[in-house]
């Protein structure tokens, strides 16, 4: 039997863009559902959580898969809200390639922008569908003007409409011969340039051929109308995902050959299992297969979760015994397994989206579910390393959140999933410490009489590698201690690295033991946890940290007449500006702005530009705490 070949297809837009829907119709068309669901009746395919059909928004990537002709195509539907940014970040690791969404009503957005930068700066062939043409307002060559302006102006439209924004909607083919085709072609393929310029022109197989080859490395984006909701224009996006979209060249899948793959979401099933979707790069995976994945810990740590799939069914070929190369499977039976796992040395590819930088503190409202709750929150970041929960004080638990729509979602979370009434406190900016240099100290046991701890401990600190977290490190014989009192000195180090001595989280530091020592049998554990933190302290104290805090990296359509006092407006808040474009009717302002004073623009930004600015902003790192001017 000939086994086709695969594609994954991510499908990317913006809220209510029509993404979920888009998805229904190809699964329909495709013959792999037998009945349209639908986002306002709660009964689509990969929204399946009583809280996305309520909402009527997608949370968590899901995957489902139909055939065109003998190519199985895996489509990964993903969240449109900028709050679930680390979910799209997740499934862009595994894509080959992707459709864009955007709504021939509303156009070019914010999020669309930062969707398709992504996308380039991956290389990802990426196909431009533009949805809703049956709707009143609909546009089609002011539309195509936006996308070349705001968008990119690489994209070649290979479908147009009559009768856009009516019911009587209907998708024509465009000629592939236009002037301007070969001139979007030959900003990207210096073969077409030259054709042009010397002759002959080129023919519509080499314009073809330019744009197949301009589309697989991420340069040109084919571009199409439709309709999701009556199939119009889905059939020609479906013909072009074959035709554009190259498949990965995957390792061999012999069963000498070590798996290599990446766990890129985990949901929950019933009794409290998880499953857990993996995309295998090379290699494969039997059924009741023995694996061990490799995890990337917060503090820097690579650690092993080994175990057995129990059960593995393989998207769009559930009856197949193995996942092969290319090919993504959901994996039951392996407790603890996490989003970011992987099989083997992972390092495709890989999109590097900002940490998080809202904070907030989570509480029951009902004290007697205090340390269920924590529980909860604990078990819930387990399942998903991106939410950082940890335990804060007076019942209390912290947590890291990209905006306020994540926080209402958890609230549901945790009343559906869990019973329990959960109180947030309203998010605040969140700062960081870091080593500003290497201090070291010490307290060894002639000396304890202020501390009453039988324990030597030394430790040293150094600043670490950006983004290399907490790491802890080993100067002398780990024999010299108990494995407990070694464990006791570890935890307590990543707890007190919890608070620096400005108050903030210390990241990106290197803790060294690099003396220890003990009395048998009156030293305990306990002595280790009570003495490290103080050890510390005073090696942070003697290092000295600074504070640093997050930035983000905004863009701002303006009118002319705003740009002088929203401009200035930026400037009384720390902006540094980047690139400024623009003429006469509008500008174009990029640059840097500290994250605590984002909310405060979005609400200004309305009445400086009398309701015609538009902003855009994202996580763009972090940078040292300046004063306030």
């Amino acid at each position: 039997m000939h086994t086709p070949h695969t594609l994954n297809i991510g499908v990317l837009a913006h809220v209510d863009a029509g993404k979920t829907s888009l998805t229904e119709r190809l699964l329909f068309d495709g013959g792999a559902i037998d009945r349209l669901g639908s986002v306002d009746t709660g009964d689509t395919r990969t929204d399946d959580g009583e809280i996305e059909r309520r909402r009527g928004i997608t949370i968590r990537s899901a995957v489902a898969a139909f055939t065109s002709g003998d190519v199985q195509i895996n489509l990964i539907d993903t969240p449109g809200h900028s709050d679930f940014v680390a979910e799209v970040e997740r499934a862009l690791e595994v894509l080959d390639g992707a459709v864009l969404l955007l709504s021939a009503v509303e156009g070019v957005q914010a999020r669309t922008r930062v969707l398709l930068r992504t996308l380039r700066r991956l290389g990802l062939p990426t196909l431009v569908f533009v949805n809703k043409i049956d709707r009143t307002g609909a546009r089609e060559e002011g539309l195509l003007d936006d996308v070349r302006r705001l968008l990119t102006p690489y994209v070649v439209p290979l479908t147009g409409v009559e009768d856009i924004g009516t019911r009587h909607a209907r998708v024509v083919p465009r000629p592939l011969t236009a002037e301007d085709v070969a001139s979007t072609l030959a900003e990207v393929d210096t073969d077409i340039l030259a054709a042009l310029v010397d002759g002959p022109a080129p023919t519509e197989d080499d314009l073809r051929s330019s744009l197949a080859a301009r589309t697989a490395d991420g340069s040109v984006h084919p571009l199409f109308f439709g309709c999701a909701l009556d199939g119009q224009g889905v059939a020609e996006l479906v013909q072009a995902m074959v035709r554009f979209v190259p498949a990965s060249v995957p390792g061999r899948s012999g069963t000498a050959d070590a798996p290599r793959g990446t766990v890129f979401a985990v949901r929950p099933g019933p009794g409290g299992e998880r499953r857990a979707y993996l995309r295998l790069y090379e290699g494969q995976v039997a059924n009741r297969q023995r694996l061990t994945f490799l995890r990337r810990e917060a503090d820097g740590r690579t650690t092993e979760v080994t175990g057995r799939a129990l059960e593995l069914t393989v998207v769009g070929c559930p009856k197949t015994p193995s996942l092969t190369a290319g090919n993504i499977a959901e994996l039951r039976g392996v407790p603890g397994i996490r989003v970011g796992d992987r099989l083997g040395d992972v390092t495709d590819r890989v999109p590097q989206f900002a940490a998080p930088t809202l904070e907030t503190l989570v509480r029951a409202r009902h004290p007697a579910q205090a340390a269920p709750l924590r529980s909860a929150l604990l078990s819930l970041a387990d399942q998903d390393p991106l939410l950082h929960a940890r335990p804060a004080g007076s019942g209390t638990t912290a947590l890291l959140l990209y905006g306020e729509v994540q926080k209402e979602v958890l609230a549901a979370t945790l009343a559906q999933d869990f019973g329990i009434e959960a109180d947030f406190e309203p998010s605040r900016v969140r700062f960081l410490e870091r080593p500003a240099g290497t201090g070291e100290a010490y307290e060894e046991m002639p000396w304890l009489d202020h501390t009453r701890y039988w324990a030597t401990i030394g430790l040293r600190v150094e600043p670490g590698p950006r983004g290399s977290g907490a790491v802890f490190a080993y100067a002398t014989e780990l024999g010299a201690l108990p494995r407990a009192f070694h464990q006791a000195i570890e935890d307590t180090v990543h707890a007190t690295l919890h608070s620096g001595p400005h108050g903030r989280p210390v990241t990106d530091c290197r803790v060294t033991l690099v003396r220890s020592g003990f009395c048998a049998p009156i030293s305990t554990a306990a002595d280790f946890r009570g003495l490290t933190p103080i050890v510390l302290r005073s090696a942070l104290e003697r290092a000295g940290t600074r504070v640093y805090e997050p930035y983000h990296a905004f863009e701002a359509e303006l009118p002319a007449a705003a740009l002088a006092p929203v401009t200035a407006r930026l400037a009384a808040y720390g902006a540094e500006f980047g690139e400024t474009t623009g003429g006469r009717a509008s500008w174009l302002l990029t640059g840097e702005l500290p994250a605590r004073h984002v909310r405060e623009v979005e609400l200004e930004l309305p009445g400086l530009t009398h309701g015609e600015g538009v902003w855009w902003s994202r996580p763009s790192g972090d940078r040292p705490l300046r004063a306030e001017r």
